[in-house]
């Protein structure tokens, strides 16, 4: 019989075995070899659904006829083992982006994000690390949430596959409405669990946001051991795969468990090495069963590319700090940093002073990290907010961490409305007015501006002759704007970052050693200064 599903749309096949197996799921693997229209074969993994049932999705990444086989483990049960069938990859015709330009990839210049047909993609990430939990309930909470994000611009979500932070294995706090992701003896995965979570990633999907599936916090690695790690990971990459995700390996990624105290710098160092050593074991091994080869990174205390080996990560995440205006130098080393790494990766800061964490980090701080990294090289930025990463309620604070105290108790719906999240999809509605992808760091452009031990000045970036963008932290009035072409007509005007407002400046007079004196700020806040000339903008 042929089956039928459109280009990029996960399709799914149910198997029945027809033996009885003690363990299903550690004595059975099941594979769908599918064989696409150009004659690539793509090796699918199946999950086990519970019982006598695997279960399989695929989503074609070419138009035409494919051709499916099953390929068991155990070659003798019927049920699962050479079946065969067709399917008819048709094209998509909906407008969800996800879907109409492809799953994501790094684009030739390795700068940057694009979709499978060449289509820039903006991350703008938001963080809900226990966002697959029940208190963030299903279907109201999850949808209200969602909902919101999509209203404010944001395109990734970084939601952990329930092998949380900030807790040990098996918190309460960590349940779905089905369970714990897997048995207390971590003996076995609980489908059911992964059933209630397949509601919300495939919401998400629907929504246009992507998926950033973190596998765990870190320290997991040495409860679960290696082998257990890949069998989660296989499992994450059977449900998942056939969406359009990003895989990050685990948070934190090599910080051990939160009360372990190593005695001496040598015997952390060990166990840091360990930790490293087991984590790119689990990469490559992930790399090797996605048949989809979705991104993959890790969420990390410094930088992915000093945590994992480069070669197992296609991209840099970040983490820089939450110490309010204290960690913008931070920020902005390791930012600059990785985007002058060789080999070059796109470089995501996917972690920086949650709104409202320890009563700080207010909307001035999230606009003040987001335009430093976007303009010192970030190809994305991730937003937090304290009280939805751990998904406070009214009436139920996530309560203390494992050392005994507690982030704070800001309910997640009075979260999810602080300023700053909608003040940086305003930043990104105005940086895709423009090819983006294509801009570069200019400090020079701005005098003056920041240095190594001067971060409070401003910054500047974007593309010779067509657009120059400029941040000027409202206690750094920019004096002069240099190096301006000869022959080239530059508008400028003033845009407010709080709420998107221009004021219009007007023509660039340079002098004539090409030297533009910008007037003063408006009013006494952050401000960007825009100079468009005829034609640079593409949206």
């Amino acid at each position: 019989m042929r089956h039928y599903a459109q280009l990029h749309r996960a399709t799914e096949w149910s198997f029945r075995s027809d033996k009885h197996h003690d363990d299903p799921f550690n004595e059975v693997e099941l594979d769908l070899v599918v064989t696409d229209p150009h004659g690539e074969e793509l090796r699918v993994p199946a999950f086990w659904a519970g019982a006598d049932t695997w279960r399989v999705r695929f989503a074609g990444r070419n138009l035409g006829l494919h051709h499916w086989r099953t390929a068991c483990s155990d070659a003798g049960d019927a049920g699962l083992h050479g079946l065969e069938g067709e399917l008819e990859v048709t094209p998509y015709d909906g407008a969800n982006p996800l879907l109409l330009h492809g799953p994501l990839r790094v684009a030739a210049s390795d700068r940057y994000i694009e979709h499978a047909d060449g289509t820039p993609f903006f991350w703008l990430g938001d963080t809900w690390w226990m966002g697959l939990c029940k208190r963030l309930s299903w279907p109201g909470d999850f949808q209200t949430l969602t909902a919101d994000r999509v209203a404010k611009r944001f395109s990734v979500i970084q939601i952990v596959a329930g092998l949380y932070p900030d807790m040990g294995a098996f918190d309460e706090r960590g349940l779905n409405e089905a369970g714990f992701p897997w048995e207390a003896d971590w003996a076995r995965i609980n489908p059911a669990y992964f059933d209630m979570a397949d509601l919300r990633i495939h919401r998400l999907v629907e929504a246009g946001l992507v998926p950033c599936i973190v596998g765990c916090w870190g320290y997991y690695i040495h409860w679960l051991g290696v082998d257990k790690m890949k069998q989660h990971w296989r499992y994450l990459v059977a449900r998942w795969g056939a969406y359009p995700v990003v895989w990050c390996m685990a948070g934190e990624v090599l910080m051990p468990w939160y009360l372990t105290r190593p005695p001496t710098p040598e015997a952390y160092a060990e166990l840091e090495a360990r930790t490293r050593e087991a984590w790119n074991e689990v990469t490559a091994y992930v790399r090797s069963v996605d048949p989809y080869h979705h991104l993959v990174t890790a969420h990390p205390s410094t930088s992915a590319r000093d945590h994992l080996a480069d070669e197992v990560v296609d991209f840099d995440m970040l983490q820089t700090g939450h110490g309010d205006r204290t960690s913008l130098p931070s920020t902005v080393d390791k930012v600059v940093k990785s985007y002058n790494l060789a080999p070059v990766k796109p470089v995501v800061n996917g972690e920086v002073c949650y709104e409202g964490i320890g009563e700080a980090s207010r909307q001035e701080v999230q606009r003040l990290m987001f335009w430093v990294c976007m303009l010192s090289g970030a190809a994305g930025f991730t937003y937090g907010a304290n009280g939805i990463w751990q998904l406070n309620r009214p009436d139920q604070p996530y309560g203390p961490s494992p050392h005994g105290m507690a982030w704070g108790h800001t309910p997640w719906q009075e979260a999810s409305q602080l300023p700053g999240s909608g003040q940086l999809g305003i930043g990104k509605a105005l940086l895709e007015r423009y090819r983006w992808w294509d801009f570069e760091p200019h400090p020079e452009w701005v005098e003056p501006h920041w240095t190594e031990g001067s971060y409070v000045l401003p910054y500047a970036a974007g593309i010779p002759g067509q657009v120059r963008v400029i941040f000027l932290p409202f206690w750094a009035p920019a004096r002069e704007v240099c190096g301006l072409e000869a022959g080239v007509s530059y508008r400028a005007f003033w845009f407010d970052p709080k709420n998107g407002e221009e004021r219009e400046i007007g023509q660039v007079e340079a002098d004539a050693t090409g030297v533009w004196h910008p007037p003063g700020p408006p009013i006494f806040q952050d401000w960007i200064i825009v100079l468009e000339a005829p034609g640079a903008r593409v949206g």
